[in-house]
């Protein structure tokens, strides 16, 4: 009985095999490394990815059906094909991120063109490795199994996308190291397939080339990362740092330290005493007797520093998601000082996990929440500030207690600050306890006019409350004045904050457009 062409030579077979999974892992991660990036230089995660994803996956279908005219030189054409792949997918992090810092507007068109030549060369693949095995396999059994091992590869790209090369490589050595991987490939196939490629040696320098740049770059990622964001920030860049959730870039110059999360500036040393005294003393007056505190967000302690100047406080729990902004700001971090150590006082435990999955787990009550969380610009930050979160944290709430969050800038986005008020109103009178909602703000030199949100008791009046601690800022009349708001801030007719609607993003995108 004749041996079936699948048998005749495994060897070869489970080469080809294993660089459909490799192909597949490439390619979902250069899409997650475009998403990814785009998302952390322009914003907006949802619409952002989603135009990354539609165009690469087209680019895809155009390279798919690119590969029906190549009739002769199948394995050569592959072994191009992933070199190419290699140079363009392992440098785009790279590219696109020069292509910000010295194009401007021209990035679009930069993340298009690599979108397209990454996603067609990703396309032209698979039907091209699928032709190759039809020649060793039966046609059902070749398409059954790079089917299966085009949809594993995929999962594992995604999983290990997130989990190990953002948090361990970063962006740009992370698409590098994917780019070796394509050039592994490139290499294992000549080999394997050396007796179909003609000129096998001008294909073999090429791939020693490629895989050559692509080290060096693995090599001096970092650097070169740090340079160019150097280009992106007024300021020098001292510490550059990719975390699972976020990019974080801590700028100087002279005394002035910033603290940038995604590209968004979250503070400025110089004048962030404005913002946290704003946010915090009038809650913590406003609470009958501030023992137990709860800051969600904050990450960077300037909060809790505050906090911790009330003499009643004896607990405060501070919910970040992120654990390495955290550590950045206490114990040996390198911006502990920043905060005056206030993360490492014994009465303060941090948790890190989600804002609202620990409202949801807790049942704890506190005198004062306290919500320092990041602008709402996409949907998944627009759900901080959604009615159901802001019910959760209400009912944590000790009944004679207060509740302030941060709500973006009445002047630069009026109606993402008036549906977060709004927003509040509605969640506090869902519930039995009665709260009246204050709409205030403060004028911070780095972010301009902001805005905060107060739901205090009924019988209280925060611009009549007095503050006992020490402050650079917040005086009787500042106090008083923050809770009256001019004309040109007045309030404005929106709709409530839902998750089902997330319709806080799109009125911030929509008021700081034009700003931008």
């Amino acid at each position: 009985m004749a041996s079936s062409p699948e048998a005749a030579d495994p060897a070869r077979r489970l080469v080809l095999l294993a660089s459909v999974f490799a192909v597949a892992v490439a390619g979902l991660v250069y899409e997650l490394v475009a998403g990814t990036l785009s998302t952390y230089l322009l914003g907006g995660s949802v619409t952002v990815f989603s135009l990354v994803i539609g165009l690469f996956l087209s680019a895809m279908g155009g390279g798919a059906w690119l590969a029906q005219y190549v009739d002769d030189g199948l394995e050569r054409t592959f072994v191009l094909a992933e070199l190419a792949l290699a140079a363009v997918g392992g440098s785009s992090a790279l590219v696109l991120f020069a292509a910000f810092a010295w194009l401007g507007g021209g990035y679009v068109v930069a993340v298009a063109v690599v979108c397209v030549l990454t996603g067609a060369l990703v396309g032209l693949e698979i039907p091209l490795l699928l032709r190759i095995l039809e020649r060793r396999t039966e046609v059902r059994v070749a398409v059954s199994q790079v089917l299966a091992l085009d949809y594993v590869g995929a999962l594992a790209g995604s999983v290990a996308f997130p989990l190990l090369l953002l948090p361990h490589l970063g962006l740009v050595r992370a698409a590098a190291f994917v780019g070796l991987l394509n050039a592994a490939v490139a290499g294992w196939a000549l080999h394997a397939l050396r007796d179909r490629v003609p000129q096998r040696g001008s294909l073999a320098a090429g791939t020693v080339l490629v895989a050559g740049l692509l080290g060096g770059l693995m090599v001096g990622g970092g650097g070169l990362t740090t340079w160019i964001e150097d280009q992106l920030y007024d300021d020098h860049v001292i510490l550059a740092r990719q975390t699972p959730y976020q990019r974080i870039v801590v700028t100087r110059w002279r005394d002035d330290v910033r603290l940038f999360l995604d590209g968004h500036l979250q503070l400025s040393t110089r004048d962030e005493y404005r913002y946290h005294e704003a946010l915090v003393h009038p809650a913590m007056a406003a609470a009958r007797a501030p023992v137990r505190v709860l800051v969600l967000g904050g990450g960077d302690g300037l909060g809790v520093q505050r906090v911790l100047l009330h003499p009643g406080v004896r607990e405060v729990d501070l919910v970040d998601l992120d654990p390495a902004v955290v550590e950045l700001f206490s114990g040996d971090g390198p911006l502990a000082e920043v905060s005056g150590h206030a993360l490492d006082d014994p009465r303060v435990t941090i948790h890190a996990t989600d804002a609202v999955r620990f409202l949801e787990k807790s049942e704890r009550q506190w005198d004062v929440v306290i919500m320092d969380l990041p602008d709402p610009h996409d949907p998944a930050l627009a759900r901080l500030y959604a009615r159901t979160t802001f019910r959760l944290a209400l009912q944590r709430l000790a009944d004679d207690g207060a509740l302030v969050t941060q709500a973006t800038s009445p002047f630069h986005a009026p109606e993402a600050y008036w549906c977060i008020v709004q927003t509040l109103e509605a969640a506090a009178a869902d519930l039995p306890v009665p709260r009246r909602v204050h709409p205030g703000f403060v004028e911070v030199p780095s972010f301009g006019t902001w805005g905060v949100a107060l739901a205090a008791p009924l019988d209280v009046d925060p611009g009549a409350r007095e503050v006992v601690v020490p402050t650079r800022f917040l005086d009787a009349t500042a106090l008083r004045t923050m809770w009256q708001l001019p004309g040109d801030l007045s309030r404005r007719e929106v709709e409530v904050n839902t998750l089902g609607t997330a319709v806080l993003a799109r009125y911030y995108r929509r008021g700081w457009m034009g700003w931008q």
